[in-house]
């Protein structure tokens, strides 16, 4: 039968996938973590143990995973068994299901194993500048901030609008979103670059093509308990007015709040709480979260770790084209990856891309 030959490959699973991604030491470490909360006086330190609680979640997530998948693995095979005992072709359509959802749950649990770096799980912070070109480039920035918008409605993470410079006529020149959920920047940095743009510009009145491009970079959210110094003395802080459409405060109060980390020459903003206190709070925490990404860069260049990290955000080195016209195609250059669908891309069907450029990067 035709899922006969689709099994041939599923059927030891368990044995070839379950060394791939070491469950054996992932069951050894829940328990070493688990012995750890039976020690006398262990939420004395509430961070520590906070830090303990988040690991043992976090290999018993991947434990069930696999346990489900190895269930699934099983049914399966017991379905195909007896269909070919009892020679009945009406099993065929439900194995085939079964077979495509394993094959689906091995790739998705293949790709988490990839996002195994020491800040894959944490929360993110997706900036976009635009780059030059005036109106159209400002359009195509707001269009991929959009985009991304969508992504994370259709993974089921939260964002914020942090910061967000609106364009001369439209568009933005610049935004910055904070993207709450686990996984968010294991996935996102897959989008650090820049992204180029073609297509007929609505804003042109003799409907030329034109060519736009802006750069997206992501980086990893800081938890309160890594140690960022950071000197007051060496911050410039400005007040303002926030520049939105509306609220109690805006173009009232100077309620926003830019602040420049003077050795390092970093500018973070807010304005999107409703508080001077809250809008330098979040902030503070873009700061530290930059200072700590600035770091990590700076260790992985010493060390030549990670190739992807050498890589700048230049014009003229796009990681990924969009043509709207005379043609439609989205295509990555790092991994040739293409997509047709222009439509689809930009209302946040970016999985491909994400999931291609993160396998091809654990292999190298």
């Amino acid at each position: 039968m035709i899922y006969e030959q689709s099994w041939k490959n599923k059927e030891n699973v368990s044995m070839h996938f379950g060394g791939i991604f070491d469950l054996d030491k992932k069951e050894q470490e829940l328990n070493e973590y688990q012995a750890r909360t039976t020690i006398d006086g262990f939420w004395n330190d509430n961070v520590t143990a906070q830090k303990v609680i988040r690991e043992i979640n976090s290999r018993k997530e991947w434990l069930d995973a696999w346990k489900a998948l190895d269930t699934l693995c099983r049914d399966t095979k017991s379905l195909i068994e007896m269909a070919e005992e009892a020679q009945e072709s009406s099993f065929e359509a439900e194995a085939k299901r079964d077979i495509e959802k394993l094959r689906t749950d091995i790739e998705n649990l293949e790709l988490k194993n990839m996002l195994s770096g020491p800040d894959d799980e944490k929360n993110a912070f997706l900036t976009i500048h635009s780059g030059a070109g005036g109106t159209e480039a400002q359009d195509w920035a707001e269009m991929l901030l959009r985009m991304y918008s969508r992504w994370c409605e259709r993974h089921g993470l939260k964002i914020f609008l942090a910061d967000m410079l609106e364009g001369e006529g439209a568009g933005i020149k610049s935004a910055t979103i904070e993207v709450i959920g686990k996984y968010a920047y294991g996935y996102l940095k897959a989008e650090i670059g820049v992204h180029r743009l073609v297509r007929i510009s609505p804003f042109d009145a003799n409907a030329r093509r034109h060519t736009s491009f802006s750069s997206v970079f992501v980086y990893p959210e800081v938890e309160d308990d890594v140690a960022i110094e950071i000197n007051p003395s060496d911050l410039k802080i400005d007040t303002y007015r926030s520049g939105g459409k509306g609220g109690q405060n805006v173009n009232k109060v100077e309620t926003a709040v830019r602040i420049t980390h003077i050795p390092s020459g970093v500018i973070v903003a807010c304005q999107e709480e409703r508080s001077q206190f809250q809008n330098r709070e979040r902030a503070m925490k873009m700061l530290k979260s930059r200072l700590y990404q600035i770091r990590r860069e700076e260790e992985e260049a010493r060390l030549s770790a990670i190739e992807s990290t050498k890589k700048r955000i230049e014009w003229g080195s796009q990681i990924r084209s969009y043509t709207f016209q005379p043609y439609q195609l989205v295509k990555d250059h790092r991994t040739g990856t293409e997509k047709g669908d222009v439509q689809a891309v930009m209302d946040g069907a970016i999985d491909e891309f994400i999931k291609s450029y993160l396998l091809e990067s654990s292999m190298k």
